[in-house]
């Protein structure tokens, strides 16, 4: 029986390409990568609803060696779409033979996306991927020159689809045809895309030679500014936000609250080497972001996680003008 792989990302197209194929009486396995910008989720939602297995790969640190250089360039943000995708079929391709798999199923479709899916960027991704003959685009393959999965008859070309363009009324029609109600918005659930996060990711890249995991993670949450002394104050926005930080957090982060007022939680994570300005700036921002704020001075304690938290300070509340300086987005 012929078997493909479906690179699922997550999204509408992804699936729509893999529920195609399978229509065809392929046996389609979904493939989804895990790193440390967009995760498992979606396709776990995705693939249920047309009933095909999900395997799922973690390259989070090689796909973060190339987010920071990527050979193609970034996106409007900081997504290396082009790179990333050829890195995506790569992996699908060396899984081939893993699974005893003929070919490889995409959801891409020409010109959705102006930078990288164009018939030029799509050329790219096959080459670079180093499976170019195995890689089949079922929603935009009349559009494209025909495939040696065509050319074998392991799939009928006429059964397959010429989607061209940023309209995505083709693929919700086929959505509905099949069933499928429960799908993301076409932005995706990839944190590079975003703009905030993408302009702390690379600042911090910059700023600092070797970014941990952890600090992946708390660049989603909160405020985030940097001293001039280069040191990185974090400031929850809710009391959710928060609970999502204290899970990230360890032993040797240092933690800033207000004594007598309710606010947000400060902390400068481990890795930093704040000086006495750093302190007083974490202080003043812990009172700005409290019910204190108006107040003409206000006790901040603070310390390491877990500890007693026996420092204290009493300072004003931060300008309007110092968090335009410091913060960073």
């Amino acid at each position: 029986m012929t078997r493909a792989l479906a690179m699922i990302s997550g999204g509408l197209d992804s699936i729509l390409a893999a529920k195609l194929i399978k229509e065809q009486g392929i046996e389609v396995i979904g493939i989804c990568f895990r790193s440390y910008f967009f995760n498992e989720e979606n396709a776990k939602r995705m693939t249920k609803q047309i009933g095909i297995r999900l395997e799922v790969v973690d390259f989070s640190k090689e796909h973060f060696e190339m987010v920071k250089n990527p050979n193609h360039g970034w996106g409007k943000n900081m997504n290396p779409c082009i790179d990333c995708h050829a890195m995506m079929m790569r992996y699908s391709g060396e899984l081939l033979k893993k699974f005893d798999a003929d070919f490889i199923i995409t959801g891409e479709v020409l010109n959705q996306r102006p930078m990288s899916q164009n018939r030029s960027a799509l050329d790219v991704v096959k080459k670079q991927s180093g499976f170019s003959d195995k890689i089949l685009r079922p929603l935009c393959a009349k559009n494209l020159k025909e495939t040696q999965m065509e050319i074998d008859g392991l799939v009928d070309r006429e059964k397959m689809l010429d989607i061209s363009g940023r309209n995505r009324k083709p693929q919700m029609a086929l959505a509905e045809k099949w069933g499928i109600k429960d799908y993301p918005s076409p932005a995706g659930g990839c944190k590079l895309t975003e703009p905030n996060y993408s302009i702390r990711l690379k600042e911090i890249i910059d700023r600092k030679g070797d970014v941990t995991e952890k600090d992946l993670n708390l660049l989603r949450y909160g405020r985030h500014f940097v001293t001039e002394n280069n040191t990185k104050i974090i400031v929850s926005r809710t009391s959710e936000e928060g609970q999502y930080i204290k899970q990230l957090i360890s032993k040797n982060d240092l933690m800033f609250l207000t004594t007598k007022f309710n606010g947000a939680m400060v902390i400068i994570p481990e890795g930093n080497t704040p000086n006495e300005e750093d302190i007083t700036l974490a202080c003043r921002l812990a009172v700005r972001y409290s019910k204190g704020k108006d107040e003409e001075l206000v006790e901040v304690k603070y310390g390491q996680v877990s500890t007693n938290f026996n420092n204290k300070k009493i300072v004003n509340s931060i300008t309007q003008e110092e968090l335009d300086k410091y913060n960073i987005n």
